[in-house]
Formats: C-alpha cells, sequence, structure tokens
C-alpha cells in the first residue's frame, strides 16, 4: 500500500516543482519616450511604381521615427545585454514573420532567435529584392517575383542589428537583430511600451536601441515573480 501511494504522488510532486521554479521568474517592462523637436521627414516618392502606390491613400513617410500621441516611440529594439544565465536558449517553434506591405516593411525593426524560422511575405503583387546586409550570417540577395508570395530563411549565428532593404524600392529598409536568447522586445508604435519575461532573479543590463539615436543602457535587479520597471528617454540630437 504504500509502495502504491508513492507511486501515485510522485507526478504530483513533479508537478509543484514545476510550478516553483516558474514562479520564480520575473518580468522587465518599460515606456520609451522621444524628447526635443520632432524633425520633418520628407515624403516617399512612389510613383516609380504604381502597383506600391495603389497600396496607399495618403502620405507615406519613412519608419525612421515612429512617435505616439505624447511621443512615445517606435521601433525601440530593448534586449539584455548582459547578465543573461549562460545556457541554450532553444529558438520558437513558430517563425517570425517581415512583410513586404505596400512596399514597407512591417515591422521595421524585428528580433529573431538564432536558428528561427524568419518567414518573409510578398502580398504587393510586384517584384521586391530582399538584400539582406549581414556581416556574421551569409548575406543574401533574394529576388521575390510578383508570384512568390513567400520565402524563409534562418540565421546560424548571433549577429545584431544588420539592415535589409529592397533594391528595386530604394526607401525601402529593416532592422534585424539575431539572438541568441528571448529577452528582447520592440517597442509598440502607439504607446511606446515593450515586456520580456521569464527571466531569473538577478543584475541584468537593458539596452534600448535606436537606429538613429544611438543607445541607452540601464541596470536593474530582478527579483522573483517580480516586474521591473525600465524607462529610457531618447533626445535629439543637438
Amino acid at each position: 500500500m504504500l509502495k502504491k501511494i508513492l507511486v501515485s504522488t510522485f507526478p504530483i510532486c513533479i508537478t509543484m516543482a514545476i510550478i516553483s521554479v516558474s514562479g520564480h521568474a520575473g518580468t522587465i517592462s518599460g515606456l520609451v519616450k522621444y524628447d526635443g523637436a520632432v524633425p520633418k521627414f520628407r515624403e516617399i516618392q512612389m510613383d516609380a511604381d504604381p502597383i506600391c502606390l495603389s497600396h496607399h491613400g495618403e502620405k507615406v513617410f519613412p519608419q525612421t521615427l515612429v512617435l505616439g500621441a505624447n511621443n512615445e516611440m517606435g521601433n525601440v529594439f530593448v534586449y539584455v545585454k548582459k547578465g543573461v544565465p549562460q545556457k541554450d536558449y532553444p529558438a520558437p517553434s513558430d517563425p517570425a514573420v517581415i512583410n513586404q506591405q505596400g512596399c514597407m516593411y512591417d515591422p521595421h525593426v524585428l528580433g529573431v532567435m538564432v536558428g528561427q524560422q524568419l518567414k518573409i511575405l510578398n502580398p504587393d503583387g510586384t517584384l521586391h529584392n530582399v538584400h539582406a546586409l549581414s556581416k556574421i550570417n551569409p548575406e543574401f540577395n533574394l529576388a521575390m517575383p510578383k508570384f512568390r508570395k513567400e520565402t524563409a530563411k534562418t540565421f546560424d549565428k548571433e549577429e545584431f542589428m544588420f539592415p535589409i532593404k529592397c533594391d528595386v524600392h530604394p526607401w525601402m529598409s529593416a532592422w534585424i537583430a539575431v539572438m541568441s536568447h528571448p529577452f528582447f522586445a520592440v517597442t509598440d508604435a502607439e504607446n511606446g511600451t515593450y515586456t520580456f519575461g521569464d527571466l531569473p532573479p538577478g543584475e541584468y543590463e537593458i539596452e534600448a536601441w535606436h537606429e538613429k539615436l544611438g543607445t541607452q543602457t540601464k541596470t536593474i535587479s530582478v527579483t522573483q515573480a517580480d516586474t521591473a520597471k525600465v524607462d529610457f528617454t531618447f533626445s535629439s540630437p543637438s
């Protein structure tokens, strides 16, 4: 009888141990804002490709500085730069996706993990040329005619922030970071917020990256089952 009781309670003990470990994980979240005069960008001229132009009912501007109603910043890549426990982090089974929608890249800033599939979409009905200017991973230059709606790539090495462009439509650009861990996020275009979780307790250096305004770093301590808040403010260059 005692043996039966021990066997029946063993799965329960394992479940409780898993809950206990995962309950120790912390979360980092925050807000990124812009302070200063907002530069005026020239309208993108898409007349050279009428198909691109047909996808837009109003003016289109570069995605260099995307601001919300109160100058909240989109397209800022926030990640753990130092302090991540050294181990192998499995790549997500779901692919990351970048869409060539209306002859613009969506998203404009993207993070993927080493070994994670990147799905590249072309719903525009026109020719695009996906040119990844990576230095550590092999550079690729891939034509996507209008009949080629989807393709996929995988990066095998960690590489921080390299551009992707379209050689057919020179205004099209995006940025990709290939990460060895999952502790990163891109700020929301409307409210400038970000969040990532499942961090064990410890001290971490958090970096916020913007393609034109550079980087900022802050150090934060994460405790068990806690949400640490890390905000950043970027200023216009002097």
